[in-house]
Formats: structure tokens, C-alpha cells, sequence
């Protein structure tokens, strides 16, 4: 009984250490800026080797800088930088141009958080369509609900009778169809 007290003893200081110096570690990691730059969501993994995502690709191009703030305000960068698959029209800062005066400004404002949700949404598709899906007089439901008509004359892409798909590319998780006008969904 005397050997068995002490040995007892030892194994319940080795157990409460042990305990302890878990506790250390993950108090630590949790202190340690790359373990909250991971939490930070799909968007901020580091990545220099594989295939951009959606974002990534918007973010590396100088004519999706509206595009890519309305992303961010809208907050639906986490969104777009999952696995998907998506497929993006993504109207140029030239599109964005082509908007009345003021109103980029309008639905960047805070108080409008939900409109550009909503116009940034009739942007997206869930899936990822290749350049050779479309067809003329197709239908398309975006991820806001609301549907998108697709025409196609002589191979050219028009998408409700005015945007253009300019250029197409691929990303991680869908394609990006680079597109000449801001599609606005219907009036409800």
C-alpha cells in the first residue's frame, strides 16, 4: 500500500501537467497571427502555386477594381472564394462607367448594402459553364432568383439583350466571363 500511494501520486502530477501544458499550447496558438489569418476564411489561404479562385483572378486584374470594392462592401468575397463551382459574368470598371452618374457611389453606401448584394448575386450562376454551353434563347437563374436570357448570334454571347461576353476564364472553382455591361436584375 506504501508503493502504491506515492506511484498514485506521480501519475496524478504527470496527468495535471500534462493538462496544463496542453492548455499553454492551444492558448498559444490561438495568440498566433497565421492561426487568425487561417480563420479568416478560404479567401485568406496563401496560395503562389495552384489556380487562382473567382476572387483571386478579379483581384489580380486591373479592370475589376469596381467589381472586386463592390465584392468586398457587399461582403461576399468568403462567399465567392469557396469551392463552388461558380460562374461569374464580370462587368469591367468600363461597364461600371456606363452607369448613370452617382449611382457606383449610391450602392457602395451602406444603407444600400442589400441592392448590390442583390446586383452583384445576378451576376453569379451556381456552376460552372463552359464557353460552349451556351445556347441561344437559354435561360439562366441566378443566385439572387431572378433569371438572365442568354442570345447567341454568329458565336457572339449576349446576355439580356446587351452584355457581351468578351473574354472567358478559368478559375479554381467556376469560369469568369468577362462582360461589357453591368447586368441589372428585373424590377420587382
Amino acid at each position: 500500500m506504501k508503493k502504491i500511494l506515492p506511484m498514485a501520486l506521480l501519475l496524478m502530477s504527470t496527468a495535471i501537467l500534462s493538462c496544463n501544458s496542453g492548455s499553454k499550447t492551444i492558448k498559444e496558438t490561438t495568440n498566433n497571427p497565421d492561426a487568425t489569418a487561417i480563420a479568416g476564411g478560404q479567401e485568406s489561404v496563401k496560395d503562389d502555386v495552384s489556380q487562382k479562385d473567382v476572387v483571386k483572378v478579379a483581384m489580380s486584374s486591373p479592370d475589376h477594381t469596381t467589381l472586386v470594392a463592390a465584392l468586398k462592401q457587399a461582403d461576399l468575397v468568403t462567399s465567392l472564394s469557396n469551392a463552388g463551382p461558380f460562374t461569374v459574368f464580370a462587368p469591367t470598371n468600363e461597364a461600371f462607367n456606363k452607369l448613370p452618374a452617382g449611382t457606383v457611389d449610391d450602392l457602395m453606401k451602406q444603407a444600400n448594402a442589400d441592392k448590390l448584394v442583390n446586383i452583384l448575386q445576378y451576376h453569379v450562376f451556381v456552376s460552372a459553364l463552359q464557353p460552349d454551353y451556351f445556347k441561344d434563347g437559354q435561360t439562366l437563374n441566378m443566385v439572387n432568383g431572378d433569371n438572365l436570357k442568354v442570345s447567341v448570334n454568329s458565336g457572339i454571347v449576349t446576355l439580356n439583350g446587351k452584355a457581351h461576353i468578351v473574354k472567358s476564364i478559368p478559375a479554381s472553382n467556376g469560369m469568369i466571363y468577362v462582360i461589357d455591361e453591368v447586368l441589372l436584375p428585373p424590377s420587382k
